[in-house]
């Protein structure tokens, strides 16, 4: 748990006049699960492409297992497994040649594994991606960043707009991901208390600056056992769910 799968220091970035982040700092240990949270714009999207190499670093440094996500992109996202709210697969494919097709890139993929969450998801291997539901293409994206078992998940609002069904197998996958050894999730959400049920440690961002971070039983016993949305209240005086504008 000691060693850190993605360290950030001071990182820095700003779009025009705005700063989306500002000096920020984290470490994210192995074999957890990382939650990171904060209402939408708060820069948690624009943290997650810099940890993905989709970004580079205006001031600051940004590290995934040692190495500069952008300097050696290949060697950084074979490693990473990444959901995203938009989840842009596409339309044309069926389900089973979406597995076939993504395979290709992966020579850890885990054939039993991705047909286990296959029928776990309830997925057709014969519907086209474009019939299927919102709900239905989260899944079909978790299975293709679960199946190569990648040493890193990340997980960037996978279940906004979501029904609660949905969620709870996003959720259980979460934590299955997270049973075998070493491997470690970052969760970003607005909805704090589906991070309350899954995250070890919490970060909570706010105009691109962290309020807090640290394990989330100390968080919560250093604000009276309050819940993770009460304390953000609390630090931030609205709710993380209270804006709906994408960042």
């Amino acid at each position: 748990m000691s060693e850190s799968v993605i360290s950030v220091s001071e990182l820095t970035r700003r779009f025009g006049s705005k700063t989306a982040l500002a000096s920020v700092s984290l470490s994210l240990p192995r074999g957890a699960v990382y939650g990171l949270v904060g209402a939408n714009g708060a820069g948690k999207t624009t943290l997650i492409k810099h940890i993905l190499g989709l970004l580079r670093a205006e001031s600051g440094s940004v590290r995934v297992f040692g190495i500069d996500p952008v300097a050696d992109p290949v060697g950084v996202l074979s490693r990473i497994g990444y959901l995203s709210e938009e989840n842009d697969l596409p339309g044309w494919m069926r389900v089973d040649e979406l597995i076939r097709y993504s395979r290709a890139f992966y020579p850890a993929w885990d054939d039993a594994y991705a047909e286990e969450l296959r029928q776990k998801f309830a997925l057709d291997p014969t519907a086209k991606i474009k019939t299927l539901s919102k709900g239905q293409k989260a899944r079909a994206g978790l299975l293709i960043a679960l199946a190569y078992r990648p040493e890193l998940l990340v997980l960037d609002e996978p279940s906004s707009g979501l029904d609660p069904i949905v969620r709870r197998d996003i959720l259980g996958a979460v934590i299955r991901t997270i049973a075998h050894e070493g491997r470690t999730v970052l969760f970003s959400s607005h909805l704090l208390e589906e991070v309350e049920e899954v995250a070890d440690h919490v970060t909570m961002i706010h105009q691109g600056k962290i309020v807090l971070s640290g394990p989330l039983g100390a968080v919560k016993e250093s604000h009276g056992g309050a819940s993770l949305d009460e304390i953000f209240v609390a630090l931030v005086g609205t709710p993380a769910d209270s804006t709906l504008r994408s960042e």
